[in-house]
């Protein structure tokens, strides 16, 4: 009975937390975060935040946007953390170099 009562405990930690991470994720869709995770109208607010820490604004929102519209996906933060979203990631320039910010 002891075994028992130590597993249930077990497994009800397990499940709050398991619980406690999605919630602080944002659940599965509502974070914005992961490929076509948003709908193109959402595209602004994701990319004012995403480019509200830089100086080169009016750039990023550009090519934020344009992104956004393609990949449905801005990364979370300001900066870096792209592998959440690889269509946005793997978008490069003529050149090789990153074309979403």
């Amino acid at each position: 009975m002891a075994k028992f009562f130590a597993v249930f405990v077990l497994a009800l930690i397990a499940i709050s937390m398991l619980q406690a991470t999605v919630s602080a994720n944002g659940g599965h869709h509502g974070g914005g975060f992961g490929p076509g995770s948003l709908k193109s109208s959402q595209c602004g607010g994701e990319c004012i935040r995403r480019c509200s820490k830089t100086q080169y604004h009016n750039a990023c929102m550009l090519f934020c946007q344009k992104c956004c519209a393609k990949c449905l996906c801005v990364p979370p933060g300001f900066y870096g953390n792209k592998q959440v979203c690889p269509c946005y990631n793997n978008w490069k320039t003529k050149e090789g170099g990153p074309k979403c910010p």
